[in-house]
């Protein structure tokens, strides 16, 4: 079987691939565009921190497609941002620029200077960190680092925004246990959000043991959850919260592991 993953057409009608390396879709194949603007823009706050001309730092696990960089691009342009954005992200399986090609995220944008920076980006992509500034009338700089999480310096990276949107828990188990959350709470400013689509019990209990403040909401596209946390408990204020203590307790005693 060919590791190149496979293009396809979500009910959207924007691009998600298929790995056959994980045997999942990068994204939901209801929506790509709309799964991404509902759980990492709408849900966690960011929508409104670029409607406001906030400064503001990203951190994205996983940056499989590039999508929620480009739509962070559209959105900063929509709202004629002067703001200072810093987007990191990390991917351990970078696409190739062939694979991109097949890309139509930008002709969900009214901005055609969007069209070509995903080709721009994975055409000149190395192991390690790559910086980039892809557009000269947007102050947002994306920090790219091809390689495992595990070997990414994280000490100077601090987090307004987490995308958490690795493979799921099923298929990619080590972007979710507590350690990897451990070190997400090291990057976190005060009042840092996090979003996943993912809304396994055990993902959750890997936040909640390591301080992170859980709640959950309407999932996008039919999903009837996803996960919303925080290190400020303030800030899940009108969420549905989620019982951290009794997450915790299964942890400790093995109820995931059975």
């Amino acid at each position: 079987m060919s590791d190149r993953p496979d293009h396809y057409i979500t009910k959207d009608g924007s691009s998600t691939l298929y790995s056959n390396t994980f045997n999942q879709y990068y994204h939901n194949p209801n929506g790509s565009v709309s799964e991404s603007k509902h759980v990492f823009f709408d849900v966690s706050g960011v929508s409104d921190a670029i409607a406001q001309n906030s400064s503001f730092n990203i951190f994205e696990m996983g940056f499989g497609t590039g999508l929620n960089f480009l739509l962070l691009l559209d959105y900063y342009l929509t709202h004629k941002c002067d703001s200072k954005v810093n987007f990191h992200s990390v991917e351990a399986f970078p696409i190739t620029v062939e694979v991109a090609n097949d890309f139509n995220f930008a002709s969900f944008s009214k901005f055609r200077e969007l069209d070509h920076v995903l080709k721009n980006i994975f055409s000149d992509l190395k192991k390690g960190m790559n910086i980039i500034r892809p557009l000269k009338e947007a102050d947002i700089t994306l920090h790219l680092f091809i390689g495992k999480f595990k070997d990414l310096n994280t000490e100077d990276i601090h987090v307004d925004f987490f995308f958490h949107d690795a493979f799921s828990p099923e298929v990619n188990q080590e972007l979710w246990t507590p350690e990897t959350f451990e070190t997400l709470v090291s990057m976190a400013n005060k009042e840092a959000m996090l979003t996943t689509y993912c809304a396994a019990s055990k993902a959750r209990a890997a936040m909640a043991v390591t301080g992170w403040k859980l709640a959950k909401t309407r999932g996008a596209l039919g999903k009837r959850e996803m996960t919303v946390a925080s290190m400020a408990e303030e800030k899940l204020f009108g969420l549905k919260r989620v019982n951290e203590q009794r997450l915790i307790k299964r942890l400790e005693n093995g109820d995931f592991d059975r």
